[in-house]
């Protein structure tokens, strides 16, 4: 057993500043929605050049009520990854749609687009891409599957705040781009999302479908003409995003370089596949996830365990969802999708935090040679 701290894979950087804001919301005794959500919108907005954007509290609920946004309901298809959590696929689900799989690529691990057109049908109404660990999936070839098939793209986006795709911002661009801001993500609220919009009739659209349908009115009283959730975040919550985005560009260069010593310092006669390089500039390395090689696949909850031994926490992002209970009984089965499958069994998330300091990479670089090298061995560390 380690005598060092504890290292998880992952830690929110929360300031003082930030702290002592919150407890600023608190006194004031305006808790929930009010003028620090407003403030983070206008912030958020001006980072995504001027378009709207309204908070919600989830990401999952920013994926969900944009599909209610685009009007897909029963009897419609919405092809997304299996390679995701498993919230992507379950927005589809509450809408009364049907989720699509497409297999992932191999490099990026994101939805394959060459094989996209495949699936589109008659009934096809939007695309939801993922943005797996922060690695934004190709815009220019979505935005033309899109355009060619006429279907909405809503941008799982959750992991890729901070990210770029040809030297603009994800969410600058696009159709609507989703983020979460859970407490594991680049930017938290410590519970919350967004929704980046394309004008002002969405957005004030997207208002009414966050909370219960309310449309105000000019004399003060409300009408309510269409469903509605109750998904509006806390100025508790918007005060922490506050602080976070004075801090993201630099919470954003200090992951890269983090992921940047990784590469550095790993041992490749080890027979991990390390994430893709060639277009890691894109990346704001939300996740570090290295795969498992290939017959230690059965053995990853070892690995986890051996890792836990010397003090290093380890996550699994993500499986495979088609082969949860929930989608064999929509009738997916082993083999639908292989990639996705052997990607999901063999990868594991390494820490990867922007107060981490260099030795922390080096420390995990010799934690997962050494516990490698005890698996196949049969020792013990």
């Amino acid at each position: 057993m380690t005598s060092n701290p504890f290292l998880p894979f992952t830690r929110p950087a929360i300031d003082e500043q930030t702290i002592a804001e919150v407890a600023e919301v608190l006194r004031s005794g305006w808790i929930t929605t009010g003028p620090r959500c407003q403030a983070l919108e206008s912030a958020l907005s001006q980072r995504f050049d001027g378009r709207p954007v309204r908070l919600v509290n989830s990401g999952t609920a920013a994926l969900e009520l944009a599909l209610r946004l685009c009007g897909i309901g029963p009897g419609d298809e919405v092809i997304t990854t299996p390679l995701s959590w498993v919230a992507t696929a379950n927005v589809v689900l509450a809408v009364g749609a049907t989720p699509v799989f497409v297999d992932v690529e191999a490099a990026t691990r994101n939805i394959d687009l060459g094989q996209v057109e495949r699936a589109i049908t008659p009934r096809t109404r939007a695309l939801i891409p993922v943005d797996l660990a922060g690695l934004p999936v190709d815009r220019e070839r979505l935005d033309a599957i899109a355009r060619r098939h006429g279907l909405r793209v809503i941008e799982d986006a959750a992991q890729s705040f901070g990210a770029r795709w040809g030297g603009r911002i994800i969410g600058s661009f696009g159709d609507l781009v989703a983020f979460s801001f859970h407490a594991n993500k680049n930017l938290t609220t410590a519970e919350g999302g967004c929704l980046v919009l394309n004008n002002e009739v969405e957005a004030q659209r997207f208002e009414r479908l966050r909370l219960q349908g309310v449309a105000r009115l000019p004399d003060g009283t409300m009408d309510v003409e269409a469903w509605g959730d109750k998904a509006n975040l806390t100025d508790v919550s918007a005060a922490i995003g506050l602080g976070q985005l004075r801090s993201i560009d630099a919470f954003t260069a200090r992951r890269r370089a983090l992921a940047e010593r990784y590469f550095a310092r790993w041992d490749r006669s080890l027979g991990f596949e390390l994430p893709p390089t060639d277009i890691a500039e894109h990346c704001n390395w939300h996740m570090f996830q290295p795969l498992l090689p290939r017959g230690m696949a059965p053995r990853r909850g070892d690995f986890i365990a051996a890792m836990r031994e010397q003090g290093i926490g380890v996550g699994v992002h993500y499986p495979a969802m088609h082969l949860f209970s929930l989608f064999r009984r929509h009738g997916h089965a082993p083999g639908d999708f292989p990639m996705a499958e052997d990607i999901g069994s063999r990868t594991v998330t390494l820490p990867l935090f922007p107060a981490m300091a260099d030795a922390d990479v080096d420390r995990v670089c010799q934690a997962v040679t050494d516990a490698t090298r005890s698996l196949r061995h049969g020792t013990s560390l």
